[in-house]
């Protein structure tokens, strides 16, 4: 019979008290909270921040009956219940300021209420600074503060850089309580997505330990291959019937879905969120995505032609991790924070001993949606309309329909409205990488050669396709095409491709202004 599954659950004691199936994080729990006080864990959303923001809370309130079973059962002093001030940022008011600094007024007071103390009528941070004395001397406990999505009213007013430095002000200062009151804590803990470099709470809290990247806490949140295949074995079973392949087939499928995601360069995490979905609708599709369109950061990639840095892998130093700043927004840190891009590697700089990381896309389920969003910012494309013609083109390509090919990509790039055509060879270099992308095509962009650069290479399969893409602003197309395959020719780019047993295409393409056409030539070696 198959376990319940833990689809919504963010409370830790609805979790257990349910006999949901949980993946037992809490050896990693017990060795944070043994070692240090002040911690902070950067993930993307939908990673189980908030379970596991709930779990601590739960093991400092002394419950022991809820972890019958896990880890930390028989190792943990469950004879001590210390008060607990748990704040959700995501559920704060924060269009303004003044709703902000209103809404967690308003937070402070329920914690007055649910341990039967006085309310105080003060400012914030008079308010926060009492509240934690009070329950330190009503108690004779230290007091443990848990702040899930601290970063939430920064993060949803990036289109307002206004509002968002004003609320980084009122958290700022709401943060700095916890430095004041340092006595009186027995342990903090801050979950978010991104880790702003001015947001001042890092460096106003005394030795804060920033998780996020820590080897030892790699897998704290997500799960393990060995946890998916243990935990959830009769799923993956029943999905292997459902797909009519092998268990061993089904396992690869899941992982090239639905893994990928690493924060050590070395271990790597499924998304428990798009698993939890796939073992529940036993369908293979970008979950993460239906549960929240990344507006913002397609806008912002769009606005940057910015696409090529989720094309392949790149490098990053350590230091980079700690740069992020409202005012000036690395598009890299940010698609890595946000969860589309994770660590795949890492090396020791040849010249010190600091860490460069490699970053790439984590999945295919993020590689899909990203693709097909992108697609749909830059084109103006219906994205219900983009399975339909990925399957005729890829068609058109196996066929060698030159003709086909050109016409499809007359279709989409006639959606693209008169003012968001830019006259500039990049733009079109990137809506181009982007389809192709989507279409299934490993990429590789801009690729080095002993005789130039090759704009574009992309593989399925058997098939190599070598593109040159060629724009000018006006004039006819066809001495575009021309030029861009003799150039293919003449620099022989195809020479390094011809001895992997592949069938090779020639692709030239040529924009001129909002027009597009095309020339394909199978080589004959």
């Amino acid at each position: 019979m198959l376990q319940k599954l833990p689809i919504g659950i963010q409370s830790f004691s609805d979790l257990r008290s349910n006999d949901y199936l949980y993946v037992d994080k809490t050896e990693d729990i017990y060795r944070m909270i043994t070692t240090g006080k002040p911690y902070f864990l950067s993930r993307p959303r939908r990673f189980g921040k908030s379970l596991l923001v709930s779990t601590l809370e739960a093991i400092f309130q002394g419950r022991k009956e809820l972890f019958e079973g896990l880890y930390i059962y028989d190792k943990w002093d469950w004879t001590k219940h210390h008060p607990v001030i748990r704040i959700d940022c995501s559920a704060t008011s924060n269009r303004s300021p003044e709703m902000l600094t209103n809404s967690l007024s308003i937070y402070l007071d329920t914690f007055f209420d649910q341990y039967q103390l006085e309310r105080i009528e003060a400012p914030l941070e008079i308010k926060f600074r009492l509240l934690i004395a009070k329950l330190y001397q009503t108690t004779g406990e230290q007091v443990v503060v848990l702040i899930d999505e601290y970063d939430k009213p920064i993060i949803d007013n990036l289109n307002d850089l206004e509002i968002a430095h004003k609320n980084r002000i009122v958290l700022h200062d709401f943060y700095q309580v916890l430095k004041a009151s340092d006595d009186y804590l027995r342990f903090i803990f801050l979950t978010g997505v991104s880790k702003f470099s001015k947001v001042s709470v890092f460096s106003g809290l005394n030795n804060l330990i920033d998780i996020s990247i820590d080897s030892k806490y790699a897998t704290i949140c997500g799960y393990t291959q060995k946890e998916l295949e243990a935990n959830f074995d009769p799923y993956i079973v029943q999905l292997a019937k459902n797909e009519n392949s092998s268990k061993q087939e089904i396992i690869a499928k899941i992982k090239g879905w639905y893994d990928g995601y690493s924060w050590d360069g070395e271990r790597s995490v499924y998304n428990p969120f798009s698993s939890l979905q796939l073992f529940t609708k036993n369908k293979f599709i970008d979950y993460w995505f239906e549960s929240g369109t990344p507006t913002f950061l397609v806008n912002l990639i769009k606005e940057r032609n910015d696409v090529e840095v989720i094309m392949q892998p790149f490098e990053m130093s350590a230091d980079a991790f700690n740069a992020f700043e409202i005012n000036k927004i690395d598009t890299r840190l940010l698609l890595f924070q946000t969860g589309y891009l994770t660590i795949k590697s890492f090396k020791k700089n040849r010249f010190d001993d600091t860490l460069i990381y490699i970053l790439g896309i984590p999945n295919e389920e993020v590689r899909r949606g990203l693709m097909i969003h992108l697609l749909s910012s830059f084109a103006n494309y219906p994205l219900s309309d983009t399975s339909s013609m990925k399957n005729q083109m890829m068609m058109y390509l196996f066929e060698n329909n030159s003709t086909a090919f050109e016409r499809s990509l007359q279709e989409l790039f006639a959606r693209i409205p008169y003012q968001l055509h830019l006259p500039f060879e990049a733009y079109y270099h990137s809506l181009f990488l982007v389809w192709l992308n989507l279409l299934g095509f490993k990429i590789d962009a801009e690729i080095p050669t002993d005789k130039g650069r090759i704009d574009a290479v992309w593989t399925w399969e058997e098939r190599v396709v070598i593109t040159e893409i060629k724009y000018k602003t006006k004039g006819q197309a066809t001495p575009l095409l021309t030029e861009a395959m003799h150039q293919i020719h003449a620099r022989r780019y195809y020479e390094r491709y011809t001895g992997e047993n592949k069938r090779i295409a020639l692709l030239a393409i040529a924009f001129t202004g909002k027009e597009v056409a095309c020339r394909m030539e199978e080589l004959s070696l």
